[in-house]
Parts: structure tokens; C-alpha cells; sequence
């Protein structure tokens, strides 16, 4: 395995190594060279494993300071099996000190019910914002596809009675490589984190893993902005995936009352500022998106269900649901109103199937087999899919490194699918006519008069509509051969456009190439069975679209809702599920699915919801990190900003202990302190000169802490000067007194649990005297993973 060096990610810019040829130290001894393998576990070879430091970053959120310019290798070397330590962890365990009881002992009943209503307004403001953003992408993308096919069709039509075709297609390809370029250059160079369609970001966020600038004001602009130019490009992507992200970032910052970007505090919202309360209302949402994008209130609340959501109750499900409900309607009513029927509120989503009648589109029991085997082939082809972006995106990582080099290959994708879609539309010679086919920018080529292109109604039009046209058109209305052919180089392109350094999705990609091949699918049956079959095509590319996109996302339960609210059809709830789970299944037995494999590229120490299945044999001895760098219930401040100030540990909790009057012994533990904590602590002065004086500085209140929250100073810009470190301060007000513990003898899959559902930073693990022995963190458990040969620990590296 190569070493591993600072490579592209959500949270760098660049991509720079640390110097040249330099190796990355690894957190198991392993120093120089590259980086040791994931190790094969026995317990017996676990238990004479030496004690490990426990290295968790500074706060991300602070931009680094610049070093100088360096030369930019052509490869950076990277591997997928490691976990980076850039990433912290999110604390969704509330700290219930002394100053949080006494606040809360404070509020009375009726100010309780206010803090319900806040959450409540919150959650509607959330809802029709996400809709209005919605309505946005909607509009700016009609409009301005729409001026420019209507340049593109004029200019075709005209060549091709004159001829100089070559011209159209030079025309097409530089409006697709110059709107594609200013999608590119505003992810790559001003907010990387908007690539893609940020699924697998917030689902780590809701996880509990911090990913820099992934819910910043910033991030939405570029996304929006960025999912515009991609869709106009006419790349292989979908505006719906990003309106999930774009959901979750409306929600952090509406639950927060203010924007740290813009420096504005409005100073409503304070008692919300806090990871906890932040997390459940990310999860509205990103349930408000998908809410946004299908129409489907009740699939986005599955979808933060079953995608996101680490922690999960009655009264957050309702409120959800709430914001999911508010923001569809909120869509509705603004898209009904442009579209000139104010009354009629058609258009609950950004992408609407259209009605699926029952009595056309009908299906029998002996079609349930067909929809299974349909099932398996979107499995396989899913599969195919996954493991195709799999390299390609290891490629990236390594070669496409450079924001420039980044925009020259999504320029470079957006030319080719012009050029690509004109070939294919060129040498079709499948025309049909034109009489009732509703399309907005028909083609007629060398076809006959009254007739267009058929091909050129795949290609030449927004993915959406695209869908929806292999959903209801007619049978008859392609020829096997287009079909075939669409499928084929769409997915090619898909496969090359998903993970470029633009804001896109690959929902509506999905769902285009299953639809094309379903539909061929149904025409081929029909033509099987002497023309008996038993409904249209169209039901069939609704099946085939279903297996497609579950075959890459292997999304279930959630997928299963979006599609039944998409289509309005509850009859089809049950062969739709059929179809899901047998892709999911099937791909599963090859890969991962698309996001959690995105996950993985990018060494995130992703907690899943159960521990691996073989790691009972292992303890909490085991998997620790040891020695624990502990504070002294009444410390001295000297001490506590060496500790704070040690590049080489960077903890961010500290276990508190009684010291022995007397003596160099402790006793045993106190509570748990954070890092963010101490540095308010060392911020405000709270200290006095001997430990035996009372506090005489004004005594410190939660709002001083939520009002550092989420970017805490780094301990560099605090100053304290040598009399001030010998000063005392008393912790035992600002700790929590009571943080969770573990014996050392309990098994790993008890500890994973136990961290997993509370949502945990830190795991104190104490001995039979309630000593501290060790401490679990996030990446302490995550590293255990289960490989194709059972249970293998990997290596941690500072990537």
C-alpha cells in the first residue's frame, strides 16, 4: 500500500501533501514509510496489542493558516483503507453540568412549552424555505435550458436544410463546456464541500462526524447556484439529490438564529445553539428535501429515518413530518401560481411521474416473478455502476487533484455528452410522429415532415421530463434499438459525471437509465409473447427505474414511499418493494451501495448501526486508547494550556480526577471536561490565584458558552500571561459530573452499541476502583471493520 498523504476531500481544498515524500504518521507506531495494511483480528493477538494515543483534531471550522506555495505532485497516493483523524466528532450527549442544572431548574413550565413552539415555528420556517430554494432551481433551470435548446434547435433546423451540421455541434458542445465551467469553478475554487449531491455528507453529519463547512451559508449559495449550471450543462445529473443538502443547510442555520458567515446574530434561537438540538433539526431538513424534490412528505421522514438519523423519537417524527409537509405544499402553491393555475397545485415536487392508472397500467400475480428478475438485473447493473465510479473516483483522488485540473474535466464531460447525444441523435433514423407527443423541443432532423427525432427526445430535454416521457408515452413510441442504445451510453456518462467537482445528483440519472431499459425491457416481452403482454411499456420502465436507482443507492424503505407518493399509485407499493429489495440484496452481494462507498473513499470514520458481527471476542481493554491525558478537579492553568496547546495529542476531552491532598495519587473519576469548554474557561479568566479563594470574577452562564458555539477560538489567540499560569481554576461547576462509562471487561459490541445510539464524543473506561484506564472515541471503533477474511483493525493516518 502506497502512503497515505493529504488527499482530496470534502473538507480540503486542494488536496496539497504535506511536503514532499514525507510519510504520514500512522497512530500505531508505525512512523516512516507507508502505511501497514488493516491487520486480520484474533483476540488473542488484539490482547498483546500495546496502548495507543487517541489523536482527535483541532476545530476544523478554523481556516488553517496558509503555508507557503508548494509544487503540486501529479499523484497523490491514496488509500481507502485507512481512517483520517481531520474528522471530529459531533457531541449529541448533552452536558448536564452544574451551570445547565441550574438553568434548567430556572425555566419554568410555560417557558418549557415556548421552547416547543420555537421548535415547531422552526421546523415551518424550514419547510418554506426549502420549498422557496426549490421553486428557485426550478424556475432559473426552465428558463434558461429553455432558451438554451431553443438556440440549439434553431441552429440544428437551419444547418440542416443549408448543411454544416458540424457547426450545431460545435455550438452545443461550447454551451454545454461554458455553463458547465461556472458550475465547476464556484465548487472548486470557492466551497468544495457543494460537489456532488452532499447525501453522504449529511449523512455523516447526522452520524455524528464533523465535516467542515458542510452547513454553511457559503455551501448553499455555491450548491444552488452550482446544481443550476449543472442541469443547464446538460450533464447526466439530477437537481433533486442536492436539495437534501440544500434542506439541511436552511435548517442549521434557522435553528442557530444567526449566521457565523455573515456575522449577523439575531439573538433569537440561543437555547437551540448546541450539537443535540442542531442534529434533529439537520434531519427536518433533509427530510424537507427530499420532501422538495419528489413531493413525498412521508418518503423524506423514512429517508432521514432510515439514511441519517442517529438518534430518532415520537415527537421529532411528527415535527419532521411537519417541515416535510410544509415544504411541499410551499412548492406547490408557488410552482401552480407561475405556471398560470393558481388553484390547481399539480406540481407537489420538482419532479412529478405523472398519474399511473390503475386500469391501464394494471399489473396480474404472474407479472411478480417478472418484477423480481427485473429486481436483479437492476442489482447487477447497479453494482456495475458503483464499482465503475468506484476507479474512477480513486483516479480522481489521485490525479485530479487541482481545482484547475477539476473544471477541465467537468468541462470536458459537458462537451462530450453534447457531442455525444448529437452523434446518437444523428445517425437515428427513428422517427415518429409528431401529432400528440407534447414535446417542447422536437427535432425533425432528416425525418419526414411531421415527424421528430425519437432519440432526440431522450437526449434533448431535461432528464426530468425524459423520465416522465419513458413513464407515459405510448407503446410504439420508441424503437428497441434507441432504447438500447440510450441505456448504454447514458449509463457511461452517468457513471463519468457522478463525482466531478460540480453540485449534482444521481437520482433522476437512476431513474433515466432504468426507465429506458425497463421500457425496453417491456417492449421485448411483448414481442416474446406474440403481443399478449399484459399492460404498456410504461409500467415496466417504472419498475426497471425503481431497480436501477436501488441497485445504486440501495436505499429501501424510504425509496419504496418516494416512489409510491411520486406516482400516486399505492397499487404499485408492493411490486416497487419487491423490486428494491431484491437490487438491494443482489448489489449487495458485489458492492456497497454508491453513498456508503463515497463514505469509505474519503476515510471517514462512519459509525454504522450495529457493531461488526464477529467482535464479541473483544473488550473494551482492547480497543481503548491509553494513556488518558486527565485534569485535576482544581487545576492549575498552566497546566491546562500545555495541554491544550500539544499538537502531538489535540484531545478534545479530558477526564476529571480528585487529587489526594499529599500526595502525587488521584483518586477516582469526577466528571468529563471539553476542550471547547476550556478554552471559554481560559477566554473569560475564570481562575484565581490560590486554589483555597472563591470565585470572584462574575460567575460564567451557558449563554457564554452558546455564543462561541460551533466555531470555537483556537487556543493559539488566547493569550495568558506567566502570573495567570499559576493561577488555579476550579472545574467542578463547568464539567459534567456524570459522563458514561465502561468496565474494562466489556465486549466491543456492547461499547459500539452503547456509543452508537447515545450519540457519544467520549467513552470513559474505568477499572474496579473507578480509576481511569482508557477512553473510547469514535475512530477508536470505527477502525474495526468487517473485511472479506472476518474482522480487520485499520490504520489511522492523518490524510
Amino acid at each position: 500500500m502506497a502512503n497515505v498523504a493529504k488527499m482530496v476531500s470534502w473538507s480540503g481544498r486542494e488536496g496539497e501533501p504535506e511536503g514532499q515524500g514525507e510519510a504520514t504518521p500512522l497512530l500505531n507506531g508505525t512512523g516512516g514509510g507507508a502505511a501497514a495494511p488493516p491487520r486480520q483480528l484474533t483476540p488473542s493477538s488484539s490482547s498483546l496489542r500495546l496502548g495507543r494515543m487517541s489523536y482527535v483534531d483541532l476545530d476544523d471550522e478554523h481556516e488553517p493558516e496558509m503555508d507557503p506555495p508548494r509544487a503540486h505532485p501529479s499523484e497523490i497516493p491514496h488509500s481507502e483503507k485507512v481512517l483520517s483523524l481531520k474528522y471530529e466528532s459531533l457531541d449529541y450527549d448533552n452536558c448536564e453540568n452544574q451551570l445547565f442544572l441550574d438553568e434548567e431548574k430556572r425555566i419554568k413550565h410555560t417557558a418549557f412549552r415556548t421552547v416547543e413552539i420555537r421548535r415547531w415555528v422552526i421546523c415551518a420556517m424550514i419547510g418554506i424555505l426549502t420549498g422557496l430554494v426549490a421553486c428557485f432551481i426550478d424556475i432559473v433551470v426552465e428558463y434558461i435550458a429553455g432558451m438554451k435548446y431553443k438556440v440549439v434547435k434553431g441552429n440544428i433546423d437551419k444547418f440542416t436544410k443549408t448543411g454544416g451540421l458540424s457547426f450545431s455541434l460545435l455550438l452545443w458542445a461550447t454551451l454545454n463546456a461554458s455553463i458547465v465551467m461556472l458550475g465547476a469553478v464556484i465548487v472548486a475554487f470557492i466551497e468544495p464541500v457543494a460537489a456532488g449531491s452532499g447525501i453522504p455528507q449529511i449523512k455523516c453529519y447526522l452520524n455524528g462526524v464533523k465535516i467542515p463547512h458542510v452547513v454553511r451559508l457559503k455551501t448553499l449559495v455555491v450548491k444552488v447556484c452550482g446544481v443550476i449550471f449543472s442541469v443547464v450543462g446538460g450533464l447526466a445529473v439530477g437537481k433533486e439529490g442536492p436539495m437534501i443538502h440544500s434542506g439541511a443547510v436552511i435548517a442549521a442555520g434557522i435553528s442557530q438564529g444567526r449566521s457565523t458567515s455573515l456575522k449577523r446574530d439575531f439573538k433569537i434561537f440561543e437555547y437551540f445553539r448546541r450539537d443535540t438540538e442542531k442534529r434533529d433539526f439537520v434531519s427536518a431538513g433533509a427530510a424537507a428535501g427530499v420532501s422538495a424534490a419528489f413531493g413525498a412528505p412521508v418518503g423524506g421522514v423514512l429517508f432521514s429515518l432510515e439514511e441519517g438519523a442517529s438518534f430518532w423519537n415520537q415527537f421529532l417524527t411528527w415535527r419532521i413530518f411537519f417541515a416535510s409537509m410544509i415544504s411541499t405544499f410551499t412548492l406547490n402553491s408557488i410552482l401552480s401560481i407561475y405556471k398560470g393555475n393558481p388553484w390547481d397545485l399539480s406540481s407537489p415536487g420538482l419532479i412529478n411521474f405523472g398519474r399511473f392508472d390503475s386500469e391501464k397500467m394494471g399489473y396480474t400475480f404472474q407479472e411478480i416473478p417478472i418484477f423480481i428478475f427485473m429486481g436483479v438485473v437492476g442489482g447487477v447493473l447497479g453494482a456495475m455502476f458503483n464499482a465503475l465510479n468506484y476507479w474512477l473516483t480513486m483516479f480522481r483522488i489521485r490525479y485530479i487533484h487541482r481545482p484547475c485540473l477539476q473544471v477541465i474535466e467537468a468541462m470536458l464531460v459537458g462537451a462530450v455528452t453534447a457531442a455525444v447525444a448529437f452523434v446518437m441523435i444523428y445517425t437515428s433514423a427513428d422517427c415518429q410522429p409528431l401529432q400528440g407527443s407534447g414535446m417542447a423541443y422536437s427535432l425533425q432532423l432528416f425525418c419526414p415532415d411531421g415527424e421528430y427525432n425519437s432519440m432526440a427526445a431522450a437526449f434533448f430535454n431535461t432528464p426530468e421530463k425524459s423520465v416522465v416521457r419513458l413513464f407515459h408515452d405510448p407503446p410504439g413510441t420508441y424503437d428497441p434499438m434507441t432504447l438500447g442504445l440510450f441505456t448504454l451510453v447514458y449509463f457511461f456518462l452517468a457513471c463519468w459525471t457522478y463525482g466531478l467537482t460540480v453540485s449534482a445528483g444521481v437520482f433522476i440519472p437512476s431513474l433515466l437509465i432504468g426507465a429506458a431499459w425497463g421500457r425496453l425491457f417491456g417492449i421485448c416481452l411483448s414481442y416474446m409473447t406474440s403481443g399478449w403482454i399484459w399492460a404498456d411499456p410504461g409500467k415496466y420502465a417504472l419498475m426497471g427505474a425503481a431497480a436501477q436507482l436501488g441497485g445504486i443507492v440501495r436505499m429501501t424503505l424510504s425509496l419504496t414511499v418516494i416512489m409510491m407518493e411520486a406516482t400516486g399509485n399505492v397499487t404499485y407499493g408492493f411490486p416497487i418493494m419487491l423490486v428494491l429489495m431484491t437490487a438491494k440484496i443482489v448489489g449487495d452481494y458485489f458492492v456497497e451501495g454508491l453513498y456508503d462507498m463515497h463514505i469509505q473513499l474519503q476515510s471517514v470514520p462512519f459509525l454504522h448501526w450495529e457493531a461488526p458481527v464477529t467482535s464479541h471476542s473483544f473488550t473494551a481493554r482492547e480497543v481503548m486508547s491509553t494513556p488518558v491525558t486527565s485534569l485535576r478537579r482544581i487545576e492549575k492553568v498552566g497546566v491546562i494550556v500545555d495541554i491544550l496547546s500539544d499538537t502531538s495529542s489535540n484531545h478534545n476531552g479530558f477526564p476529571v480526577v480528585e487529587s489526594i491532598p499529599g500526595s502525587d495519587q488521584v483518586a477516582g473519576l469526577r466528571g468529563l471536561i471539553l476542550r471547547s469548554q476550556l478554552i471559554v474557561l481560559l477566554k473569560h479568566k475564570v481562575f484565581v490565584e490560590r486554589a483555597n479563594l472563591s470565585l470572584v470574577q462574575r460567575r460564567l452562564k451557558l449563554k457564554d458558552f452558546r455564543d462561541a458555539y460551533p466555531r470555537f477560538p483556537p487556543i493559539q489567540s488566547i493569550h495568558v500571561s506567566q502570573d495567570e499560569r499559576e493561577c488555579m481554576m476550579d472545574l467542578t461547576e463547568f464539567m459534567n459530573p456524570s459522563p458514561y462509562t465502561v468496565p474494562l471487561e466489556a465486549t466491543l459490541t456492547r461499547v459500539y452499541k452503547l456509543f452508537r445510539a447515545l450519540g457519544l464524543r467520549h467513552l470513559v473506561v474505568v477499572d474496579n476502583h473507578n480509576q481511569v484506564v482508557g477512553l473510547v472515541t469514535r475512530k477508536d471503533l470505527a477502525r474495526y471493520r468487517l473485511g472479506k477474511e472476518g474482522l480487520e483493525e485499520l490504520p489511522l493516518a492523518q490524510t
